[in-house]
Formats: structure tokens, sequence, C-alpha cells
């Protein structure tokens, strides 16, 4: 008789659900966060604490592995032209969909709930005190690799690896033991990431519950406009721009869907990205992308490749002006396209990274700052989609860039399709 057993995906479901259960029966309660927010913050740390050596490791096999400057510097080019490309389609979507369905027409503020934002407000000013985009460029190059570890700050700790894997290449046979130490921390750190995708249910129920038990659902219904709209434009954005990409690449996006079932649900349950960073590394790798493209596109992907964020950050822009009645020019508009396009990539990495990015936004069109506090209150509920969102799109761009390199392993795919059917 065959043993029955749940799959990761139905686990993770089943966690979402008495998550909601939960919060929903004990709305208001306080005793809620204080019992299941450990279960969410444990989980979120187990995630980051394996992040960073997966990332450093691979990306030193990968590198190493290739050993070529010249067609590392073009794979970095055109991963940063292709992730420019589709943020700024991802704009426009937004702002279309904005435009076209009017979510903030007749919205009274009178009925909605002010949430407190300080706390973002002040990592905007720190940001914006700090130098945006430049200065995120500059910081690229670290002064102290080990503390970049230890903030898992992603852009200086890819430009150091990327180094030392170039470096490893280049002392030929002296290199191999270090490409043995870090083959076994890359094998090692993914046995871990198995470990800990066991605790995933039990950190999705803990971080959903304290998000229901907090906000409710009650504080959809005034804002249920704003949240179909976002919602419908992310369904929009995945099936028929990232389609469209797919078909290009030769890819079905269905398939891709398929393939990142679980950990699209795990992003969507915990609206954090990093929770399936190892796992979408690895599933890339074995459908068929090389480790040196994954490892390099998918983390600078979690700074420059934000879809769904960049998505929502025009809807929710759009949407604050209609509610104050601010008729945004088309040529306003344009200004803050070019806006997000850059405050986006400046401050990739900050915690409430959209909410940051909107705040240093609004101000260039005149649009009321405090327009924000009106629906930070069901900002985790954008926040799942557009989480979701980003890692279909760096799922993608890791296919994208093999292909276009012309180092994508069809054989690999093909194989991990028919394990897929069985």
């Amino acid at each position: 008789m065959k043993k029955f057993k749940l799959s990761l995906a139905s686990q993770i479901i089943i966690g979402l659900v008495l998550g909601i259960i939960v919060g929903a029966i004990f709305y208001g309660n306080p005793n809620v966060e204080k019992y299941l927010q450990p279960l969410g913050t444990i989980f979120l740390n187990l995630i980051k604490m394996i992040v960073v050596p997966i990332i450093v490791s691979t990306l030193i096999i990968g590198v190493a592995g290739t050993g070529d400057m010249k067609q590392l510097g073009r794979l970095g080019g055109k991963t940063l032209i292709y992730f420019e490309i589709i943020t700024t389609i991802a704009i426009i979507v937004g702002l279309g969909a904005a435009n076209i369905f009017q979510p903030g027409e007749g919205i009274n503020m009178n009925e909605l709930t002010q949430t407190d934002i300080s706390s973002y407000v002040e990592t905007t000013e720190t940001v914006e005190h700090e130098g945006g985009l430049l200065d995120t460029i500059v910081s690229i190059v670290p002064t102290n690799f080990i503390q970049s570890m230890a903030e898992a700050d992603m852009l200086p700790v890819i430009f150091f690896s990327v180094l030392f894997g170039l470096g490893v290449a280049a002392i030929g046979e002296k290199g191999k033991p270090i490409l043995d130490v870090a083959q076994g921390v890359a094998d090692a750190m993914f046995w871990v990431t198995n470990l800990v995708m066991k605790f995933a249910p039990i950190g999705v129920f803990g971080l959903i519950g304290v998000t229901v038990s907090k906000f409710g659902l009650s504080s959809l219904i005034p804002l249920g406009k704003l949240a179909l709209l976002v919602y419908g434009a992310m369904i929009f954005f995945v099936l028929v721009v990232l389609g469209i990409t797919a078909k290009i690449a030769g890819i079905n996006i269905f398939n891709l869907l398929k393939v990142l079932k679980e950990e699209l649900i795990l992003a969507y349950s915990t609206s954090s990205s990093e929770t399936v960073l190892p796992r979408i590394m690895n599933k890339m790798e074995k459908y068929g992308c090389p480790k040196d493209i994954t490892s390099f596109v998918i983390p600078t992907g979690y700074s420059f490749n934000l879809d769904g964020s960049t998505l929502y950050q025009a809807i929710a822009a759009i949407f604050i002006a209609q509610m104050y009645g601010i008729d945004l020019s088309i040529m306003e508009q344009i200004t803050l396209m070019l806006v997000l396009m850059v405050t986006s990539k400046g401050i990739a990495g900050v915690p409430g990274v959209s909410f940051v990015v909107l705040l240093a936004t609004l101000g260039s069109v005149g649009i009321p700052l405090e327009g924000l506090a009106f629906i930070a209150g069901i900002d985790r509920i954008l926040d799942m989609a557009r989480t979701a969102v980003n890692v279909v799109g760096n799922s993608l761009a890791a296919i994208v860039m093999s292909k276009w390199e012309k180092r994508f392993d069809e054989d690999k795919m093909e194989a991990y399709n028919a394990e897929l059917a069985k």
C-alpha cells in the first residue's frame, strides 16, 4: 500500500488557511501577535541565515567555472538592459491600469482607516540623505565584505563573489581546493534549505495569523477596488507581458508557473521573495540554466528586477492622486514613470521597499505623502501578490539570459518537464 504524503505546496496552503481562520477568530486580540509572530520570525530568520552562504558559494563555483571576464561583462550588461526594459513595461502597465479603471475615484477618505507610516518616512529620509541611486552604485563596492555578508547586503556580496570567482579561475590548479570547499558549502546549504522548508507551513501559519488578526478582512472592503485592480494587473502582467517574453525565449509561461508552484505559494504566503531565493536558484539550474548565470541573475534581480513592486507603485501613486482629486497630466505621469525607474533601483533591499519608493516618488509630482497612510492597512495583502510576481520575473530572467547567451540546456528542461508530468 502506497504511503500517503502531503506535498510541500499542500502543507503550506493548509498553514495559510489555518492562519486565516485563527486570525479571523481572534481578530484584534494582541495575544495572537505575541504567540504567533515568533513562528514567522524564526522561519524568516532561518531563510536569511542560509541565503548569503548559498549566493557566495554558487557564484564562486559558477564564475570560476566560466573564468571569462569578457563573457561575464557581457552577461552583466545584457541582464541590466533586460531588467530595465521589463520593469519599465511593468510601470507602464500599472499607470495604464490605474488610468483606465480609476480605482481612486469616488473614495470617501472619511471611511478609511489611517495607519502609522512614520517608520517608512524615517527610512525614506535616511535613503534620500544618503544619495539614492548614486550612493547605491558606490556601495556596490564593499569596504568590508564580512560586514556586507552580516547585513545581507546583496549587491556588494555579489560583486565580491564574482571578483573572487575570477581570481580562483585565474590561479588555475591552485584554486582547486577553494572550488572544492565552495562546492561542499553549496551542497551542504541546499541540504539545510530542504530541512528549513519542513518548517515553512508553521512559519506561514504564524505570519498570516498575525496579519489577519491585526487588520481583519473588513479593512479590504473600502479599498476593494484598489486590491482587485492590483491583483488583476499582476495577473495580466504575468500571463501577457511575461507570457510573451517567455514565448519569445521558447518557454511556456504556464509550464514555468507549474515548475515554481511551491515557491510561489510560499512567497505569496510570507510576502518575502527571500524565502524562496535558494530554491529558485536550485530549480532554475535543474531546469537548464548554467550555474554562473543562475547565481548571478537571480540575486541581482532582487535589487534591479522587482516587476511586481514597480507595477504596484505605479497603480498606488495614481490611486492616491485620484483619491485627492488630483488630475495628473501626461507629462506629470511621464515624470512619475522616470522617477519610479530610478528610485525603485536606488533603494533595493530596504525593508518595506515599495512604501519607501512611493514616499520618495510622490512628492516629485505633487501628490500628498499622507495618502499612503490610507492604503498602509491593506499593504500586506497587496505585498503578497507583488512578491509572487517578483519571483516569476526573476526566474524567467535566468532562463532568458541563458537563452540569450546560447547556454540553456534543452535536454535538462525536457527531463525536468517529464519528471513533473509523472
